[in-house]
């Protein structure tokens, strides 16, 4: 760890924990829509539309801090792109859940279950890691199984993309579903750009 002479800004440390915390809430609330009737599905979109606010909120926050402080914990462009991947994970999620109400979907392919589980470990691993950057210690095995769950999201949305255009869905439910289960892919290489960045963030501080 490098020797600083000056203090450092530490409410960035509990701001990233709060994001992290309202992105756990978001993956909650995709699990909930999984099992949902399709007629209750426009009240999780709403809840999801409020987290999703909250976590522009919170980014905002890191950003205004980030401006107004001379001394930052590290980099100031590793807190942008940090604050930014998180907020961009949040934002996906929410479009998802959007979608499958906009386009008023019936059945969710078979599949898009892995899909969500995914997000969810990834989001609790998140969660658990941004604590820990105040001491910049077990971060490894967070970023190396994130990782590992991104490559394992990139194969479940392979199979997904190999059914929808199996021929038993027509056309236009196809462009439909392929679009949500694309953005849900976009998830996942979000959480792997957080972890990426927490990655740089230790290796800079070490």
């Amino acid at each position: 760890m490098r020797f600083r002479l000056t203090p450092r800004e530490t409410s960035f440390y509990d701001m990233f924990a709060a994001s992290a915390d309202n992105i756990v809430t978001g993956s909650k609330l995709l699990m909930e829509l999984l099992g949902a009737e399709p007629s209750a599905r426009g009240e999780i979109a709403d809840r999801m539309r409020a987290a999703e606010h909250a976590g522009d909120d919170a980014t905002h926050a890191i950003f205004h801090q980030l401006n107004s402080s001379f001394i930052t914990p590290f980099d100031r462009e590793d807190i942008y792109s940090l604050a930014s991947s998180l907020d961009d994970i949040m934002d996906f999620m929410e479009e998802a859940v959007d979608l499958v109400v906009l386009y008023q979907i019936e059945t969710l392919p078979k599949g898009i279950d892995q899909q969500i589980e995914v997000l969810a470990r990834a989001a609790e691993l998140t969660a658990e890691a941004m604590p820990n950057l105040r001491t910049m210690t077990n971060l490894t095995e967070y970023w190396i199984e994130v990782n590992r769950l991104e490559n394992q999201a990139d194969q479940i949305h392979r199979k997904l993309l190999a059914h929808l255009f199996d021929g038993k869905y027509d056309a236009m439910d196809v462009l439909k579903l392929k679009q949500i289960v694309d953005v849900l892919e976009e998830a996942a290489d979000a959480f792997e750009h957080v972890a990426n960045t927490v990655e740089t963030i230790a290796v800079k501080e070490s």
